[in-house]
């Protein structure tokens, strides 16, 4: 069965690739950097010919408000136009958990949008919706410091391994069309600046987290039911303990 995965070249995208090639498909990776760009449109029509399932998990380059919106509104109208026209079975897509509850964001509000487009459109789909990946705690970390301290809410956060959401994707895309949303999670729940602390001492960042339930989550007022998943989220194994472990032996070697 040929798969074509729109962002195969990013984090999640070659995780999902190779995933689904270890499986025994064929797996188109379609990105700018080799020649598919469906914000213009350009080699979709190539790159779709004779899917059965495509699997979108591009990502803006820019999360300005009007630059993240157009991203998503032109390239989900030109893939889904694109696989139309190409007989796709099934759809694909990743998108965040909590995207409804962060619509102070124009980063969400793309997101919805984007989910909104494959929901009217024919082509039976599946949403798949991810808590915050283990990979970008740094970032919160590096976005909420001044000087010295990371300042963070004692929020509720349920984060999830980029290699565990990559695993869910690949088999949401050989699974039938739920016309529907999945959600996935880490196994456990962590506030938020406890889950910093936990980073910054496992990778000898001197840096001091301080408690402030007033801080803001990339700018967002957030609270224990924003950024955690729903009943009955599937939950990815891996503990962010243990991921910890393995960055910091790989690291080592």
């Amino acid at each position: 069965m040929k798969i074509v995965v729109i962002g195969g070249s990013g984090l999640i995208g070659k995780k999902v690739v190779m995933n689904l090639r270890q499986r025994g498909h064929e797996v188109a990776a379609a990105s700018p950097s080799s020649g598919v760009n469906a914000v213009t449109g350009e080699g979709l029509s190539h790159a779709l010919a004779g899917a059965r399932v495509v699997v979108d998990v591009s990502n803006a380059p820019s999360w300005e408000d009007n630059a993240v919106l157009a991203f998503f509104e032109a390239s989900g109208r030109n893939l889904l136009a694109a696989e139309t026209a190409a007989g796709v079975g099934h759809h694909v897509a990743l998108s965040v958990v909590g995207t409804e509850r962060l619509l102070t964001s124009g980063y969400f509000r793309a997101k919805l949008a984007q989910e909104d487009l494959i929901k009217t459109s024919p082509i039976p789909y599946t949403i798949v919706r991810a808590t915050q990946f283990f990979e970008f705690v740094g970032g919160i970390a590096q976005l909420a410091t001044e000087g010295q301290t990371v300042r963070v809410p004692p929020v509720l956060m349920q984060p999830i391994a980029s290699d565990d959401v990559a695993a869910a994707v690949a088999d949401v895309a050989l699974a039938e069309p739920l016309n529907g949303m999945v959600e996935l999670a880490g196994p456990e729940p962590i506030r938020q600046d406890d889950l910093l602390r936990r980073f910054l001492t496992a990778t000898g960042d001197e840096r001091t987290v301080i408690t402030d339930p007033k801080a803001l989550y990339y700018g967002i007022a957030v609270n224990d039911q924003s950024l955690t998943p729903g009943n009955h989220p599937r939950l990815g194994p891996t503990r962010f303990d243990d991921w910890l472990s393995s960055q910091s032996a790989a690291a080592a070697r």
